[in-house]
């Protein structure tokens, strides 16, 4: 009996060409996919950053400004540096609302045996809010003898609301400083009407010559004029603002007495019927 071979089977089956194309593609996908996905997610993380929870993270809350602490700083620091050796007595008597029971009497002030101090003017220049409620006030007092001085006084409100010292004053140095930053690398006005525009309104808004200005601003224009009248002598400089809705003037001007000023001013312009109007000059009078 003799034997056959065995023979392999083959089986021919047919599969829709789409499917074969997925099947070879779809590992690229999903790649792409992924890709994708995480340059979306880096998107979304670098424009709206997670926020984090507010036990974790809680932003503080700015207190608006507190204006009788800082008129209470002020007066506190007038009656301190004001003084004189004849009259000690006068100095302790001016300090006494301000102080109490905690406190040295004079708030530790010590008169030496001659001499007085006045004190010309006094202003708040910084402040801070080392906590909640206390408010540290930098009170600049320019002095007849001793020159410009800083004082750190500390205030706080009391249960009641009213105010009072939180300790003791402190001399300190200015709040930092540096030279003027005049705004550079501006565009140039190069049209001519707007500059005569400019100038002319300019011109009658330092003079107080409300009837001439009005000729110049435009129909809903807000302007107060200065109290003080003053000639403009020359335009040194125009320019676009950053925004280009207005100008920056730079003009030289004096007064009755001859005294001379370098002033800037920022106008805004519009073109309305083919002429150019000012709509503000450097304030909002309303604001």
């Amino acid at each position: 009996m003799s034997s056959q071979p065995g023979r392999a089977n083959v089986t021919l089956a047919s599969r829709a060409l789409w499917r074969i194309r997925l099947g070879q593609e779809l590992p690229r996908y999903l790649l792409c996919a992924a890709a994708t996905a995480g340059l979306a997610a880096s998107a979304r993380y670098a424009i709206a950053p997670p926020t984090l929870h507010p036990q974790v993270a809680e932003a503080r809350e700015i207190a608006p400004p507190d204006q009788a602490s800082a008129a209470y700083a002020v007066l506190f620091a007038r009656r301190y540096l004001s003084w004189n050796a004849v009259e000690p007595q006068a100095s302790a008597r001016a300090l006494e609302p301000f102080l109490g029971p905690d406190m040295e009497p004079g708030a530790g002030l010590q008169l030496p045996a001659t001499g007085e101090q006045r004190v010309e003017w006094a202003e708040v220049t910084q402040v801070r809010e080392p906590v909640r409620g206390e408010h540290v006030y930098t009170v600049a007092a320019q002095t007849d003898t001793a020159g410009l001085l800083y004082l750190t006084v500390p205030v706080t409100r009391t249960g009641e609301g009213g105010v009072a010292l939180a300790g003791y004053p402190a001399f300190v140095g200015a709040p930092s400083s540096a030279p003027a930053q005049l705004a550079g690398s501006l565009r140039e006005v190069t049209e001519p009407t707007l500059a005569t525009v400019v100038q002319r309104a300019l011109r009658n808004y330092l003079a107080a010559s409300s009837s001439e200005l009005a000729a110049d601003l435009a129909a809903n224009a807000r302007v107060s004029l200065p109290a003080w009248p003053l000639t403009v002598e020359s335009m040194q400089h125009l320019d676009w603002a950053p925004h280009g809705s207005s100008v920056l003037a730079t003009v030289q001007a004096e007064d009755a007495r001859g005294v001379r000023y370098t002033l800037a001013y920022e106008l805004d312009v519009l073109r309305a019927q083919g002429r150019w109007e000012v709509a503000a000059v450097q304030t909002d009078p309303d604001a």
